[in-house]
Formats: C-alpha cells, structure tokens, sequence
C-alpha cells in the first residue's frame, strides 16, 4: 500500500466488494466536556444511537476470472462464464423509521439478496432503492415496524479538528460496536473519486464498519464510515467519513428518483496559473476534449482555459467538476475561457454523465 494517502487508488482506499467489505472511520463535532477537565462518557449516547444501527449481510455472484498464468492461453476457455458465488457484510444506520437504510454502495455491490440484521435480532430483507458510486453511498429499505429508530443527520460543516465523534456498525461481523475519536482532519482527497471531501478520524475503524455512521456528541450523524488507510488491513488510527452535508443530499436524491444523474462535459482537465494583466491566478486547463461529447459540439478544445462558470469565478480542476456535475443534464451554462490571450464566452448544453468511478 502506498506511504502517503495522498497516493491511494481506489483499490487501496477502498476494501470495496462483497467478499471484502470496506472499512471506515469518521469524526463529528461537539461540545465536550473538557472544560470540567473530564473526558465524555459516549455511555448515553451509545445507548441511544445504537438501535438505529444495523449490520448488513449481502449474497451475490461475481465472474471467475483465470489465474494470470492462464491468460493468453488455450485455458482461459474453461473459465468463460463461470460465476462464483461470494459474501460480504458491512453496516448501515436506519435515517427514517419508514424503513430507510442508509450505507456504502461497495457494501451492496451488485447483490441479488440483502438482509439486514436490526438491533433487536431481527432479520429482515432489504431492498436496493437506489446506489451511486461516485460518492460511494446507498439507499435500502425494508418494511416498516413497530420499534424501528432513526437518527437524525446533522451538518458536517459545523465540525472542528479536535472535536469529539463516535463511531457505530459490524466491525468483523461481530455486531453491534461503538469506539471512539476525534476529527483528525477536514477536506482530505485520497483519489478515489472527483467528490473527495472526506472527513478523517481516528475513532477505531475495521472491516465490516463500512456504512456504518460517525456521530456527533449530540446523537446526529455528521459522517458515512467509509475507508480506511491501513497497511495491514485492520484499525490503524487513519479512517475516512463521507461528510453528511455531502451525503444527505445524495440519499434524498435516490429516495426520490431511485438514482443520481449529474452534468457532464466531456474533458479532461488540469490545474494551472493563469497569465492574468494584474497578477497570476489560478485556472483549468482543457487537457483533452470527448469526441462527440458537449464540449467538443459546442467549440472547445485543448489549450483553452477555464476561468468561470455562469460568471462564478473557478479557479480548480475539481471545482470545475463539481460545479457541472451539479447542473441537471440538459441544462445550458455558459463558460467564460482564455484562448490565445483573449477572453471570450461559450454556451453549451451539458450532457449526461457517464456511469463510472471516473
């Protein structure tokens, strides 16, 4: 596994798939209570979110690949078609007593049965209403009963280095865990995908947390358990959770429409220094156009710089996705570019992203 989590790929941050469910870790906010010297006791509210955490139980079946020594030969004929099948667990919180079920879209990968396990012993199945895979987050549910808790989503935004989260799901398939942490570090990228904004935590993460929520001292779920940086595998101090502030709108999304659709142009892009008459700023470079995609049909071309979207000022190759990816398909938005040393303005209509992890 690479030193620096800066360095990790999707396969190292990620312990995706069903046969190894992936691990996390997150941190929240709060008021603690070291300013009467003491440490908090997280008893009360452990006892309180634990009944909305739920561990998740997945069957599936995956392609047989050949072994590599088999590649390229007369063999690899007799792996063709065959499927295995595999297992996996992971971990989710109920966010609405209608039965709604919150965790990792790795956790459910391509299931074709998922039970989840409630916190009274119950087993009940589930159904996939819906999953993306850029920001890694799903929506099951399951038929509402009596008893069933919720807990309530709280805003990332308010969350400080140093504060105080807890963290709950199925480490290992044992059950029902709690451990505790603070936020290590707000806004970190690891590279697995153009929504990076993960919440880093030292709270106790390990396989089988992965879905599971990070609270806050006030009960509320701040952060979606969702990778660890680790060279063994197992807890080593460095967790990562999905902010809620950007996870919330994701669910609402798939509650809604089963799906998450978001603008696409059809670049390659990378961060530069513009030349500018006052002083050097920050822009994106055009590194590449789609053929056939918006950005290609409406003019744009390699070389061309990016310096606003809708006259908002953008200034990083991520901001640039970020923003197109928020406007629905089939929108118009008008790009504000330097070519040749002079600035002009381009209408086009954003396109439909691709499904992918890129």
């Amino acid at each position: 596994m690479p030193s620096s989590p800066s360095r990790l790929s999707r396969r190292h941050a990620l312990l995706a798939g069903l046969a190894a469910p992936a691990v996390l870790a997150g941190c929240g906010g709060g008021p603690a209570s070291a300013q009467r010297g003491l440490l908090p006791d997280f008893a009360d509210l452990a006892e309180r979110v634990l009944p909305a955490v739920v561990n998740i139980a997945v069957i599936g079946e995956q392609a047989v690949l050949p072994p590599p020594e088999f590649r390229g030969t007369p063999f690899e004929r007799y792996f063709r078609g065959r499927r295995e099948r595999i297992q996996g667990a992971g971990s989710g919180f109920i966010t609405d007593a209608a039965g709604f079920i919150v965790t990792n879209n790795h956790v459910i990968g391509q299931a074709q049965r998922v039970t989840v396990s409630l916190h009274n012993g119950q087993e009940v199945a589930a159904r996939v209403v819906g999953g993306d895979e850029l920001t890694d987050l799903a929506l099951l549910r399951i038929d509402p009963r009596p008893g069933l808790v919720a807990v309530p989503w709280g805003s990332s935004a308010a969350l400080r280095v140093g504060s105080w989260v807890l963290a709950a799901g199925n480490p290992f398939g044992l059950g029902g865990s709690v451990t505790s942490g603070i936020v290590s570090a707000r806004g970190r990228d690891i590279n697995v995908g153009p929504f990076d904004d993960f919440i880093q935590t030292d709270a106790a993460i390990n396989p089988g947390n992965s879905g599971g929520p990070l609270f806050n001292l006030a009960g509320e779920v701040i952060g979606v358990n969702t990778a660890i940086y680790s060279p063994s595998g197992a807890n080593a101090g460095i967790g990562f959770a999905t902010p809620s502030d950007l996870a919330r709108p994701v669910i609402e999304t798939l509650r809604r429409e089963g799906r998450v659709e978001r603008g696409w142009l059809g670049v390659q892009v990378q961060d530069v220094i513009a030349e500018d008459a006052r002083a050097p700023r920050r822009a994106v470079l055009i590194a590449g156009v789609e053929r056939g995609g918006p950005a290609a049909r409406s003019g744009l071309r390699p070389g061309d710089l990016v310096t606003a979207i809708n006259g908002e000022r953008v200034e990083s190759s991520r901001g640039l996705v970020r923003a197109i990816a928020a406007i629905a398909p089939g929108q118009s938005v008008r790009l504000t570019i330097q070519r040749d040393g002079r600035t002009s303005e381009v209408s086009l209509q954003v396109g439909r992203r691709p499904s992918g992890p890129g």
